[in-house]
């Protein structure tokens, strides 16, 4: 049975809602990565092209082939939010940070993104890229989570009560049935 092998990139230590911004990511711990690269499929990888993630890709890729940066697979683009923390949108914006994350679907920040948009986003990638064999996504916590609510055929709602921790890995495995969640946020 194949599947997509999600792995989050590195962690950034942003200290606010990091979307688009191109930071990069804090691969200092060698011993994951090794660990990591080890539990992976000799599969294609491929990464969103922000910079974390073609980061963490480089480092877990090997001997894999490496498929181009997908700018589809990018996190959710938080428009104005972008590098704010929760405490300053909420100041400025209460009852629409609390509609955001309470009922997400059509609500989007301002200039940004909503779910529902995300989620076609990265359906749509992950359609296009996906052969029917192994292969190895290096993307982000909201990426991940639309892959989930597909697998797991759940509210966008309840996919956001899963942790995804940077350097993570979750499996989805695609067989008769549709896509079906085999391993969720497994440390290396």
């Amino acid at each position: 049975m194949s599947a997509l092998w999600l792995i989050r990139h590195g962690p950034t230590h942003a200290k606010g809602m990091c979307g688009w911004s191109d930071l990069p990511a804090d691969l200092s711990d060698t011993a994951a990565l090794a660990r990591l690269a080890a539990r992976l499929p000799q599969a294609p990888v491929v990464s969103s092209s922000l910079d974390r993630a073609v980061r963490t890709a480089d480092a877990v890729t090997g001997a894999r082939p490496r498929l181009p940066h997908e700018p589809d697979l990018r996190e959710i683009h938080f428009g104005a939010w972008e590098l704010m923390r929760h405490d300053e949108i909420e100041a400025e914006s209460p009852a629409l940070i609390r509609e955001f994350w309470d009922r997400p679907g059509e609500v989007a920040p301002p200039g940004g993104e909503s779910w529902n948009a995300l989620r076609a986003r990265c359906d749509a990638a992950i359609d296009r890229l996906w052969t029917g064999g192994d292969l190895i996504v290096v993307v982000h916590f909201g990426v991940i989570l639309t892959q989930l609510q597909r697998a797991l055929g759940c509210s966008a709602h309840e996919a956001f009560g899963h942790r995804i921790e940077p350097l993570s890995l979750t499996r989805i495995t695609r067989g008769p049935g549709g896509w079906r969640a085999a391993e969720i946020n497994s440390l290396p």
